[in-house]
């Protein structure tokens, strides 16, 4: 009996076990990949499947790929989990290809787990193609894979399904008499549906294990039976957007925060952080982005920026989660709105940029301390002019400009015309006419 013929004559298995498609006509998502001469289509109608890796989230179908691909290309499949399989069973497969008439691909699940000695016992047979690779992984390749077995195939990348395409993987399930739960004629209003869609976020396979138990609560209906709201309830129960807090999703999600604020963008920067402290994030991993921020893309065109991040994260450590979690978007919302400037961010780039291209610059002699009497016969603070004693608390001149001798010139620090540092460049600017009218008298 072949896989397909065992994944769906099991009427015990979970309908989402059931339901998995057997060809890409039935399969649901991922267009930009199965449809009309795209490449996985195009790879099935060839029979010609070359190595790949399928990287996207949980319950989008990477699985489902692989064994329809080698079904419509008439390969042999074989299948192995990057968690259980050790290069006894990588090498077993590869003796199974040898045997082989056709094509072998080998579905590797969670690729990412591959330790280097399996990595090192799979790589010849791939580059062979003794075997066609297969591997499905949630995390990013780039980061996860090793970089000869990367080079050797192409990556695609899987989307979570939209509700539309869940709502239609639903549909199906229901309408389907032999594998799904056509035979029971079930009544389920589009509301009940779209409900049971959205609280999959994205997953094919969570949204058909929902739609199972739901149907548990189904009451009888002239011929059939009906799927009630009222169902949902112990169902659904809170629907959290959890994520692996390694994972990728959980660094875009904070990367979305940073920008939405940078970009001024308040409700979309409410609703990420929103995402990411439901779905588990820890609100201090947010906090911390946000005094990142404060310097970064607000700086000195707002100056209470930093001092309100930092009250918010005293705030959060002493109220607890849930009033802090309030203070956190108060200081983030405070950030959207702010004026931006990253002047400060530049400024600091550029000086550690000098700094490291003069590594033996010396401090001017007139601004060293003299704290011994050998200091102070050696020049030490010689020519220093205190600022209060100074008209406009401003000693004037470039020859007082604290720059070290002998190094150029540079004006690391250039403020916007933004908020109040649009008040600093005129400070400066005045600044800088005391200056050459200084340098003018001497």
């Amino acid at each position: 009996m072949d896989l397909f013929s065992q994944t769906h004559a099991n009427a015990g298995a979970p309908l989402a076990y059931r339901m998995r498609p057997r060809h890409l006509a039935e399969y649901i998502g991922q267009q930009a990949l199965v449809g009309p001469d795209k490449p996985l289509r195009r790879m099935a109608e060839s029979a010609s499947v070359r190595s790949m890796i399928l990287w996207g989230p949980p319950g989008v179908g990477k699985t489902t790929l692989a064994e329809i691909l080698a079904n419509e290309s008439g390969a042999q499949l074989e299948q192995l989990s990057a968690v259980m399989a050790g290069v006894k069973d990588i090498r077993a497969a590869v003796e199974r290809a040898r045997l082989s008439q056709g094509q072998t691909l080998l579905f590797l699940d969670e690729i990412h787990r591959l330790n280097k000695s399996q990595q090192d016992a799979l790589l010849p047979h791939v580059e062979s193609g003794l075997l066609t690779l297969i591997g499905a992984t949630t995390e990013n390749p780039s980061f996860e894979v090793n970089s000869a077995l990367l080079s050797r195939a192409r990556v695609y990348v899987l989307k979570t399904l939209t509700e539309d395409e869940l709502l239609a993987v639903l549909r199906q399930a229901l309408e389907d008499a032999e594998r799904g739960l056509g035979q029971r004629r079930i009544r389920v209003d589009d509301g009940v549906l779209g409900m049971l869609a959205r609280a999959a976020g994205g997953d094919a396979r969570r949204a058909l294990g929902l739609l199972e138990t739901a149907c548990d609560f189904c009451v009888p209906e002239g011929n059939g039976e009906r799927l009630q709201a009222e169902a949902l309830d112990d169902v659904l129960g809170h629907q959290a957007s959890a994520f692996d807090k390694q994972g990728d999703h959980y660094y875009d999600l904070l990367s979305a925060i940073h920008k939405s604020v940078r970009s001024s963008r308040v409700d979309a920067a409410l609703l990420y952080m929103a995402q990411f402290m439901q779905g588990g994030g820890d609100p201090l991993d947010v906090v911390r982005r946000l005094a990142a921020i404060a310097s970064e893309d607000v700086g000195n065109a707002d100056p209470r920026a930093l001092p309100l991040v930092m009250a918010a994260w005293d705030a959060y450590l002493r109220l607890g989660d849930y009033e802090g979690q309030r203070a956190i978007a108060h200081a983030a919302i405070h950030l959207a709105v702010a004026p931006k400037s990253n002047a400060i961010d530049q400024a600091w780039k550029q000086a550690k940029a000098h700094a490291a291209q003069h590594p033996t610059l010396e401090v001017p002699v007139y601004l060293r301390n003299a704290p011994t009497k050998l200091m102070k016969e050696l020049g030490h603070g010689d020519g220093y002019r205190y600022a209060h004693h100074e008209p406009h608390g401003y000693p004037a001149g470039r020859r007082h400009d604290c720059w070290p001798e002998g190094l150029p010139q540079a004006s690391l620090y250039q403020p916007s015309d933004y908020g109040q540092e649009a008040r600093f460049k005129q400070i400066m600017a005045w600044r800088a006419e005391l200056d050459a009218e200084a340098d003018q008298n001497e």
